[in-house]
C-alpha cells in the first residue's frame, strides 16, 4: 500500500515512463519530454496543514498504540490470547506511524526520494510489511472473537497457539510486501534547470502490466477480503449477541446497543478510511491520464492522510472501548499523576508551590 505514494507521486510529475529507463546511474532527457504538474502541496498553507495532519497523527498514533503495548505487558490480567492480538495490532499500528508518514511527509513535500539507496529497497518493503501485519491482524481478532461468541467455544486457544498465529501473520506479510523490494529502481534525473532529483520508483516487468495486477491483488488482500471477513464476522457475533439479550432483562438491552455500535463502529472506520484511497489508486492503474489532472498530487495525499487516521483510531476501538483496557490505562495515568505531582504532609505555616512535577514548600 504506502510504496504506492512514490508511484502515484511519480505519475503526478510523469516521470514514470522516465524513470523505468534509469538504474544508479544519471539519465538525460530532452526538455520537451519533462513536464511537471503543478500542484497545491507546493503551497505554504497547505504544508502547513499537511504538516499539522500527519504530525498529529504520529503523536497520537504513537502515544496510543504504545500505550497499548505497554500495559499488555506490564499488566498481567491483560496477558490473554485475545490481548496478545490487540498488542500486535498496536506493534503494527505503531510501525505504521514510524515508517509510513515521516518519509510520506518529506517526500510529499520535496517531492523526491532524500533517503538514499538502501532505503528506497528496504522501507517500502517494511512499510508494507507493517501495513499488512495492521489488515491481518485485524481480521485474526474478527474470527477469534467469532470463534468464541457464535461458535460457542469456551476454550481459547493456547498461548504458543496464539505465538504461531502472530509468527504467521508476520512472515505472510513480509512475503506480500516483498515484490516492493524486487521490483524497484533507484536513480537520479536531470531537470532541464541544470538540477538533479533523486528517484525511487517501482520497475515492473511488462508481464505484470507495470505494476497494474500487483496494484488490484493488492487491493483485494488489503481492503476487499479484509472488509468481508470483518463485516461477515462482526454482523455474526451482533445477530447472535442480539439473539441471546432478546430474551432477558431490559437493562441488557444497553449492553447490547453497546456492542453493536463498537462492532459497526469497527468495520466503518476500517471501510471508510481505506475506502478512498484504494478507489484513487485503482482509478490511477486504470486511467493513465489522471495523474494529469489539477491538484492530483493533494487528493492523494488527502486519501493517504484518511486511511492513516485508522492507525489513531485502532487504539481507541480496541483498547479503550475495552474495559480492561480502560482500567489499565486509568490505572497507568493515576501512577504517573502520583509520581509526577507528588503531595507530601503541609506543616503548618506552610505554603506549597508547584514546581513542574513536584510540590516544595516555602
Amino acid at each position: 500500500m504506502t510504496d504506492q505514494i512514490n508511484k502515484t507521486q511519480m505519475e503526478g510529475f510523469h516521470l514514470e515512463a522516465i524513470v523505468s529507463n534509469c538504474s544508479s546511474t544519471t539519465c538525460d532527457r530532452p526538455e520537451e519530454s519533462f513536464f511537471i504538474l503543478e500542484d497545491s502541496t507546493k503551497l505554504v498553507g497547505v504544508q502547513v496543514v499537511l504538516i499539522l495532519a500527519y504530525s498529529s497523527i504520529i503523536i497520537f498514533g504513537v502515544i496510543g498504540n504504545s500505550l497499548v503495548i505497554y500495559v499488555g505487558c506490564k499488566f498481567k490480567s491483560l496477558q490473554t490470547v485475545t490481548n496478545f492480538f490487540i498488542v500486535n495490532l498496536a506493534v503494527a499500528d505503531l510501525l505504521v506511524n514510524m515508517l509510513c508518514l515521516p518519509f510520506t511527509l518529506v517526500y510529499t513535500l520535496y517531492g523526491e526520494w532524500m533517503f538514499g539507496q538502501v532505503l528506497c529497497f528496504l522501507l517500502p518493503c517494511a512499510q508494507g510489511m507493517a501495513v499488512h501485519v495492521s489488515t491481518i491482524t485485524l481480521n485474526v481478532i474478527a474470527v477469534d472473537r467469532h470463534r468464541s461468541i457464535v461458535n460457542h467455544m469456551e476454550t481459547k486457544p493456547s498461548k504458543e497457539l496464539c505465538a504461531c498465529v502472530i509468527v504467521v501473520t508476520w512472515v505472510v506479510s513480509a512475503l506480500l510486501a516483498l515484490p516492493l523490494a524486487i521490483f524497484r529502481e533507484y536513480g537520479t534525473f536531470d531537470l532541464p534547470s541544470d538540477e538533479t532529483i533523486q528517484v525511487c520508483a517501482e520497475k515492473w516487468p511488462e508481464s505484470f502490466r507495470n505494476g497494474s495486477i500487483y496494484s488490484i491483488f493488492m487491493l483485494v488482500v488489503q481492503y476487499g477480503l479484509p472488509l468481508t471477513i470483518n463485516s461477515v464476522a462482526y454482523i455474526r457475533i451482533w445477530r447472535k449477541m442480539r439473539s441471546r439479550v432478546c430474551f432477558r432483562r431490559n437493562d441488557l438491552n444497553q449492553l447490547r446497543n453497546k456492542t453493536t455500535k463498537m462492532l459497526l463502529t469497527m468495520v466503518v472506520v476500517f471501510a471508510v478510511s481505506w475506502l478512498p484511497f484504494h478507489a484513487f489508486q485503482l482509478a490511477v492503474d486504470i486511467d493513465s491520464s489522471l495523474p494529469s489532472m489539477k491538484d492530483f498530487k493533494l487528493l492523494f495525499t488527502v486519501f493517504h492522510v484518511m486511511a492513516m487516521c485508522s492507525t489513531c483510531v485502532n487504539p481507541i476501538l480496541y483498547g479503550w472501548m475495552n474495559s480492561n483496557y480502560r482500567a489499565a490505562f486509568l490505572s497507568v495515568f493515576k501512577g504517573w499523576m502520583s509520581k509526577c505531582f507528588k503531595v507530601e504532609p503541609i506543616k503548618k505555616g506552610e505554603e506549597r508551590v508547584w514546581t513542574h512535577c513536584t510540590a516544595t514548600h516555602v
